[in-house]
């Protein structure tokens, strides 16, 4: 028979299990998104939290109260917690993966899934509305990305490559920073907030914020219904199988990644005598760093 997971020598309720204890004792709201999670634990863990707001004619905040009284950081946390009582231990590692993979096989299946996510995202990709992002960075007087915890590196890669093509960007990645330099924000000024989930506190803030300043918002995140949508003048979704499981996959960065090459690739087309002649240039200053 199996035995509840432990940690510090402690035993740990199943998400579900904990879930089902505490729905009496519930305030009627919460207790109704309660029941409606227990009676979907194969769905919700691969819904946002707008949706599930959305499923229990209740609010995005009542969504996370109810995973707080749990326990929980949030609602994110929350469905990993549920997903952990769904999935093998292996799936953590990768969700297609099975104990006793061969390396071969391991990379046929790891692969498979980020080609999986790149057919996905540039079917489901807005041109319109990449053409709408690649002009608003282009005029934009500055730009300013956004990007916490996992997306902080594809943040810093969007804005490393926007300056070796010319275009005024400033990478925010401190969260206290973000809400800063989005509050300083204006008509002038594009920001490009990179979020898998759409709901992480930090980004969702800092793109609030430099909506109601006045900026252009530029959303890059998995396709589907999240509280980030709310403040996005522009969006470009990615279609990536993940983060049910796991809050730090690949497959997600792969799609962002993808997006942001084709984004600074058509605004660099824009003026592309102008945009070749900075990346001569900066190729040139580079060199000076090689042997």
């Amino acid at each position: 028979m199996s035995r509840p997971p432990r940690t510090n020598g402690q035993f740990i309720q199943p998400a579900a299990a904990r879930l089902q204890s505490m729905a009496a004792s519930l305030p009627a709201t919460s207790r109704r998104i309660a029941q409606f999670v227990l009676d979907n634990v194969g769905e919700v863990v691969h819904m946002s939290v707008t949706e599930l707001a959305e499923k229990t004619g209740s609010s995005e905040g009542s969504v996370v109260g109810l995973a707080k009284t749990l326990g929980y950081t949030g609602f994110q946390q929350l469905k990993i917690a549920l997903a952990q009582d769904l999935v093998a231990p292996v799936q953590f590692i990768h969700e297609d993966l099975e104990p006793g993979d061969h390396a071969d096989t391991v990379v046929r299946k790891v692969f498979a899934s980020h080609i999986q996510a790149l057919q996905d995202t540039r079917a489901s990709l807005d041109i319109p509305a990449l053409v709408k992002a690649a002009e608003a960075i282009r005029t934009a007087r500055r730009v300013e990305v956004y990007g916490i915890g996992s997306a902080a590196s594809v943040a810093e890669d969007a804005g490393y490559r926007l300056m070796r093509i010319g275009v005024q960007a400033r990478v925010l990645v401190d969260s206290h920073i973000q809400a800063i330099g989005a509050s300083l924000t204006g008509p002038d000024v594009a920001t490009l907030t990179i979020s898998h989930s759409g709901s992480s506190q930090e980004t969702l803030t800092a793109t609030r914020l430099a909506r109601e300043a006045g900026a252009r918002t530029i959303v890059v995140t998995n396709y589907g219904k999240s509280p980030i949508l709310a403040y996005a003048d522009i969006v470009l979704f990615t279609v990536a199988r993940e983060t049910n499981f796991r809050t730090e996959a690949m497959t997600s960065r792969i799609g962002q990644l993808a997006i942001l090459d084709a984004l600074i690739a058509c605004i660099a087309l824009e003026d592309h005598e102008t945009s070749s002649e900075v990346l001569r240039r900066s190729f040139e200053i580079l060199s000076l760093k090689r042997y």
